[in-house]
């Protein structure tokens, strides 16, 4: 059997950076969830996105949660969320005790669809927030969305946990909104081994999170806590990793380009694919290359030929309406998301790839037909 290859794993950089902060976290023995790392990731990382303030923390999940907490989201709220996404996204609207309802998406950008939010707005005129996922690094559509956001007076949160490097109309998705979230999980573009960010144009409220993040510990000299706090910090050697990581994100972003054009320019011909869209005003990072079929070839049977050769492939996420966690609450929308969940399979993407890695995918996906 060949080496296995992965849809999306970490991927270091040639020249070290990394291990040069994390060297430094260690020689300067600043091992906790504060130091040097941590101030500048997070101030590198805003710069990166244009955003005036960050918050590195433990997770993307906690970064949503603190943005939900920071939006002022309580028991009872409602918050739309993006049906189309990873659990983790939802999440944090429980733990929250607020109460989730689910947007479709659309064709156009396989993200939160205008439509389904406009009607979910006159539906529930008294929502709270709207949680959008930008979707294995495509955009979504932020003109209208962010307009709905402001005539209905709503706070708007961007889990751009897949998406960190991509552009909509030359502007880093997650930095529309209110709050922005970045993800640093193993399998993302950059990565920290685990961690995420939280960022904002509002300072005040960024700052308030990392208290919120730090246990809720009052300035005081024996410990005290006025309000309720998380262990949800960034340590310095995590955010070494992730200072290395952002020297490389550019080039990543490329190879995520050039992956996904390789498969789109080998495979299109092939008779009931058809690939994620890719809109004028989107300039993606295209984390995951995924296709959807709606032949006689059935996602099933490409991941199962990719398997027998010890290559890892994926569903597409399967809706949040549809689990069984949270299928009880409410979904306004049609079936898009269950029809792109049902013919979506989602493609080796991983920066390590190599030119003869690709080819042979191809070549055993070509087979099928």
């Amino acid at each position: 059997m060949t080496e296995r290859i992965f849809l999306s794993s970490p991927h270091m950089s040639d020249e070290g950076y990394e291990q040069q902060y994390v060297k430094e976290a260690f020689d300067t023995n600043w091992i906790a969830p504060l130091g040097t790392n941590v101030d500048r990731f997070e101030n590198e990382l805003a710069a990166k996105v244009g955003s005036k303030a960050a918050a590195a923390l433990s997770s993307g999940t906690s970064a949503i949660h603190l943005a939900l907490k920071a939006a002022g989201i309580e028991k009872d709220d409602i918050v739309f969320c993006s049906t189309l996404t990873f659990s983790a996204t939802a999440n944090p609207i429980i733990y929250q005790n607020a109460i989730p309802v689910f947007i479709d998406s659309d064709y156009e950008t396989w993200n939160m669809s205008p439509k389904a939010l406009e009607k979910a707005f006159e539906k529930y005129p008294q929502v709270k927030a709207v949680l959008l996922v930008h979707l294995y690094g495509l955009s979504a559509d932020m003109d209208q969305i962010v307009a709905l956001c402001i005539k209905y007076n709503v706070a708007l949160i961007e889990d751009a946990a897949e998406s960190l490097g991509t552009y909509y109309k030359g502007q880093h998705t997650g930095t529309f909104g209110d709050y922005g979230i970045f993800s640093f999980n193993g399998n993302k573009i950059i990565t920290t081994s685990g961690g995420g960010m939280l960022v904002s144009n509002n300072e005040e409220r960024i700052s308030k999170a990392r208290f919120w993040a730090t246990q809720s510990r009052d300035q005081a000299r024996h410990y005290q806590h006025s309000e309720l706090g998380y262990n949800y910090r960034m340590s310095n050697v995590v955010a070494g990793i992730g200072r290395g990581q952002l020297k490389v994100l550019d080039n990543r972003v490329k190879k995520k380009n050039y992956i996904y054009n390789f498969y789109k320019n080998n495979l299109s011909d092939l008779e009931g694919i058809e690939f994620m869209p890719n809109n004028e005003w989107d300039k993606p990072n295209y984390w995951l290359s995924a296709m959807t079929l709606t032949g006689k070839i059935r996602p099933i049977d490409v991941m199962d030929a990719l398997e027998n050769e010890n290559i890892e492939s994926r569903p597409v996420w399967k809706p949040m309406h549809i689990q069984p966690y949270f299928e009880k609450y409410d979904f306004v929308g049609t079936d898009v998301s269950e029809k792109l969940f049902e013919n979506g399979v989602c493609l080796p993407s991983d920066t390590k790839i190599m030119d003869e890695q690709l080819e042979r995918i191809v070549k055993i996906i070509r087979g099928l037909w």
